[in-house]
């Protein structure tokens, strides 16, 4: 079965941009995920297509009409596959939730643009909210490519080995170790003896214990979780 993304944008040239090449790419021709992007302009109103209006109670800048967007979402709904909604308000972007997203039927990505997206279509369609940060784009098509890449690398065959994804960051509750390979000594940096030792289980505990320091030091957060979670603190 292949997953599929549906795109609403006003942009849609930007797709799949990135996505058309490397693992994604390949994958996207093989079938194993399909893509199409709709021009939401193609449901505006008027002579001129207008998919935006002022806000009511003024403040600067435009906003994306409900009538506009609900016939756009009206022409790709399926009711299998969860509506996103592209948004710096949003709930972050989590590996969990991108590993729902790659086990269902696939995804349906509203990017907004302007000031902002009438809310009522947001609660009309029952839409889901998703930030990939705590910072502001121009609009939501970067993100959309973004969460795109994060559940389409997980599907089945798009990754040569399944067990990748396993170590990776969020992947736990801990940030993935760090990696080395050849030369072992570069530039008098020489790499940590364990990982040259052949000691399959001590090879293990470092990478833990490496992945629980950097995690403490730089996501304090995420470490919490994982001596929440029962982890015997390093």
């Amino acid at each position: 079965m292949t997953w599929h993304a549906d795109i609403l944008t006003l942009f849609p040239a930007m797709f799949p941009g990135p996505l058309g090449e490397s693992l994604a790419g390949k994958a996207l021709g093989a079938g194993i995920w399909s893509l199409k992007a709709t021009d939401i302009r193609e449901f505006g109103q008027g002579a001129h297509r207008a998919v935006d209006d002022t806000p009511f109670g003024g403040g600067a800048g435009m906003v994306m009409r409900a009538d506009v967007l609900d016939a756009a979402i009206g022409s790709v709904a399926d009711g299998q596959r969860p509506l996103v909604v592209l948004t710096p308000r949003g709930v972050p972007l989590t590996q969990k939730r991108v590993q729902k997203l790659a086990a269902g039927p696939g995804v349906i990505l509203l990017c907004g643009r302007f000031e902002g997206i009438d809310q009522r279509v947001i609660e009309a369609r029952n839409a889901e909210e998703i930030s990939i940060g705590d910072y502001v784009l121009s609009g939501g098509e970067i993100a959309a490519l973004a969460l795109l890449d994060a559940a389409i690398r997980l599907l089945p065959g798009v990754m040569g080995t399944a067990a990748s994804a396993d170590e990776e960051s969020f992947s736990t509750s801990l940030l993935e170790y760090p990696h080395y390979t050849r030369p072992a000594t570069w530039q008098d940096r020489a790499v940590p003896e364990t990982l040259t030792s052949g000691n399959h289980k001590a090879i293990a505990d470092w990478r833990r214990q490496a992945a629980a320091d950097i995690t403490k030091i730089r996501r304090p957060d995420l470490y919490a979780q994982y001596i929440a979670s029962g982890a015997i603190a390093p």
